[in-house]
């Protein structure tokens, strides 16, 4: 690992010497070019000249913890091996090829299951802090009951990977459900349509707690509920591919106007349901990670500024808001009316308060807009909110373009971690996933494809104004790169990287990207600007 480190630097010396005139310039244009994007009079990306500013880990404080992630289906591969159950990604990517760009799957992935030492030594290398990862269900439980057997083999393999990284001196955060639902349950009662979820989740999350938690303090729940939600039961993008068939998505079953609130009900039933358990009996830390883009009106008038609020509502509040006041947001309950679930005073009791922690999971910045002719519509989860997102206005972008996904827009972490602190009380916050993906060409060079540069502006300019939010008064305690590796990207297969180690999928070496060698140096304290 280390011999590729330093092979890999040497490249990137020489890479970056060519580079280097070719960023200059760039940065020149993008200081020319760059639309200013008006929330009122407030700009979505900044035109100050932050790229003069000091900056490195010494600029955040005392104890902040940096790290990279990962997901099991994403990583893991060894699909087959070692005693592991179906999940519904496995399922599905093998039953419906077509949803996949690529039609691949995770099979074999990047195979950090036989690779993790390889992975955990990089990170090591990284002069990192931390390691976020998922546990896989159905590979410590594969027919996802503990009444259906235990997989001591699964026990074995997280054992062995939470020891490495506390052997490396890294702290392990580990996610216990990142979307890899046991096939086992989705077959028996439909997942997290139905309320046999709670129980099934809580039983395995205590089976976590018993099995890790002498040693792993930090754990999340749930990664993206609403995500999982949305993708799964109201657009069919994700398994198990549920929506309304009016939608002509190729949804053979569902109910687009129900089913994602109910999936977002249970999620949180069961949420609440294992941090009651791991609060009762264990110590250490527990939370909840939520997406969420940031958010702002289209144009300066009232109605978009009440459509931008009602959008945080839909995909922020619809979590947040019981988290903290037990109850859904009141947007929430006037539009979608009865149906939106109901918490029992006990469950409110449940809920409410069942975080030590909020995981923020941002990427990019949307305009909002007043939609209400989305009412005449049939209801649907993705319309309720009567409003419609946009990356436009007039034509211009909300933000820099730099990826086929997403547009950049740094100060929208800035404005959104402003946001949760004045209207969720300044709950403790890590930043679970920020990062930035690049096409998979595979007619680039080695050191073509290692030479990721937009990336390291990515992570500059979003590190930059998350440490003004906390210089703000905004209480976040950790940072982590999206993601550690190259790997399978969902419905994206492996046309996307968004690795800070490059993956090659014909071998799976691995080799630490020019973003990689960014963070080794800003972590060490050897970056003092963007300029150096």
């Amino acid at each position: 690992s280390a011999h590729i480190w330093n092979e890999s630097e040497k490249t990137m010396k020489i890479v970056a010497m060519v580079l280097s005139w070719n960023l200059l310039y760039g940065v020149l244009l993008l200081m020319l070019s760059v639309p200013i994007c008006i929330e009122g009079s407030v700009s979505i990306f900044s035109t100050d000249d932050f790229r003069s500013t000091s900056l490195n880990r010494s600029s955040f404080p005392k104890g902040f913890i940096f790290g990279a992630g990962s997901s099991s289906y994403q990583c893991e591969g060894a699909a087959n091996v070692g005693g592991k159950g179906p999940s519904i990604w496995d399922t599905y990517t093998h039953n419906h090829p077509d949803k996949i760009l690529d039609r691949s799957n995770g099979e074999v992935s990047i195979d950090q299951y036989h690779r993790y030492k390889e992975d955990v030594e990089n990170i090591k290398e990284m002069n990192m802090d931390a390691f976020r990862f998922s546990i896989s269900w159905p590979r410590i439980l594969p027919k996802g009951k503990v009444s259906g057997g235990v997989n001591k083999e699964g026990i074995n393999y997280y054992n062995n990977l939470i020891n490495e990284l506390l052997a490396k001196g890294l702290k392990p955060f580990v996610t216990l459900f990142h979307w890899d639902l046991p096939q086992a349950l989705e077959d028996e009662y439909d997942g997290f349509l139905s309320p046999n979820i709670v129980d099934d989740f809580k039983d395995y999350a205590e089976l976590c707690f018993k099995e890790f938690g002498d040693r792993v303090k930090h754990w999340t729940t749930l990664n993206e509920p609403w995500t999982y939600s949305k993708f799964g039961y109201a657009d069919a993008f994700f398994p198990p591919g549920r929506c309304s068939t009016w939608q002509n998505l190729s949804c053979t079953a569902g109910d687009s106007a129900t089913e994602p609130y109910i999936v977002s009900h249970n999620q949180l039933l069961a949420h609440a349901a294992a941090v009651n358990v791991y609060k009762t009996k264990y110590q250490g830390l527990i939370g909840i990670s939520l997406s969420c883009d940031w958010i702002v009106p289209l144009y300066d008038t009232e109605l978009d500024q009440f459509a931008a609020e009602r959008a945080l509502d839909f995909i922020f509040g619809c979590f947040m808001e019981p988290l903290t006041i037990g109850e859904y947001p009141k947007s929430m309950q006037s539009l979608v009316g009865s149906r939106l679930p109901k918490f029992s005073a006990d469950e409110v009791k449940l809920v409410r308060g069942s975080f030590d922690f909020i995981g923020i999971n941002y990427y990019t910045s949307n305009y909002a807009t007043d939609a209400p002719e989305l009412s005449e519509a049939r209801p649907s989860f993705l319309t309720d909110s009567l409003v419609i997102l946009t990356s436009e206005r007039n034509g211009t972008p909300i933000c820099k373009v730099s990826s086929k996904l997403l547009y950049v827009c740094p100060k929208g972490i800035h404005d959104l971690l402003l946001y949760i602190k004045t209207k969720y009380n300044n709950p403790l916050i890590y930043i679970t996933e920020n990062g930035i993906d690049e096409f998979n060409d595979q007619t680039l060079s080695l050191e073509e494809a290692l030479a990721d540069t937009s990336r390291i502006d990515y992570f500059h300019d979003h590190l930059y104004y998350l440490q003004s939010a906390i210089e703000n008064g905004v209480n976040v305690k950790g940072y982590f790169a999206w993601s550690l590796t190259d790997s399978f990207g969902w419905s994206l297969g492996y046309t996307s990287r968004f690795g800070i180690i490059f993956v090659d999928y014909h071998n799976l070496k691995r080799y630490p990207k020019l973003s990689a060698i960014w963070f080794r140096d800003f972590l060490q304290g050897k970056i003092d600007t963007y300029d150096n």
